[in-house]
């Protein structure tokens, strides 16, 4: 199991979360959801798009960003959001095996307080014209780096 985790911030689309919490269970990530979310997290796109695999992720929430930082800062680990507004390629970062990958809402990203609390900000680049790519592909691409340059052996 890796220590890397990855965090969501207030999510707002089912779909996506359920699919990050299957790729942290196939992965053995830990995945932090900070409330609070758009959805019922009991939804049932939820379950559809995470399937059977919601019972084997470690999830663990957290009712607000306030109780999300006091958590991170009893542990130590270093926060990396991934951002639009970023100037650092996600795979020119150096990563960290206890980094938690941050990642904001579908709708709105995250507010400048939250933005200017993480340590290292990584961009996806896209082609110009493009707003943002799937975040839970995005968290698949950050994730596949960071376990790359870790040491994952799957």
């Amino acid at each position: 199991m890796s220590l890397i985790r990855i965090a969501l911030y207030q999510p707002d689309i089912p779909g996506n979360t359920g699919t990050i919490l299957r790729l942290a269970a196939c992965l053995g990530i830990g995945v932090d959801v900070i409330e609070p979310a758009g959805f019922d997290l009991s939804d049932r796109n939820l379950k559809r798009s995470g399937m059977d695999y919601l019972a084997t992720v470690a999830l663990t929430r957290h009712l607000s960003w306030t109780h999300f930082e006091e958590w991170r800062a009893t542990t130590g680990r270093r926060l990396v959001l991934a951002s639009t507004k970023a100037a650092e390629r996600y795979t020119d970062l150096h990563y960290r095996p206890d980094d938690i990958l941050l990642f904001g809402r579908e709708s709105a990203g995250v507010p400048d307080h939250v933005h200017e609390t993480a340590g290292e900000r990584v961009l996806v680049p896209m082609v110009e014209g493009q707003r943002s790519i799937n975040v839970a592909m995005t968290a698949a691409m950050i994730a596949g780096e960071a376990l790359r340059q870790t040491g994952f052996s799957g």
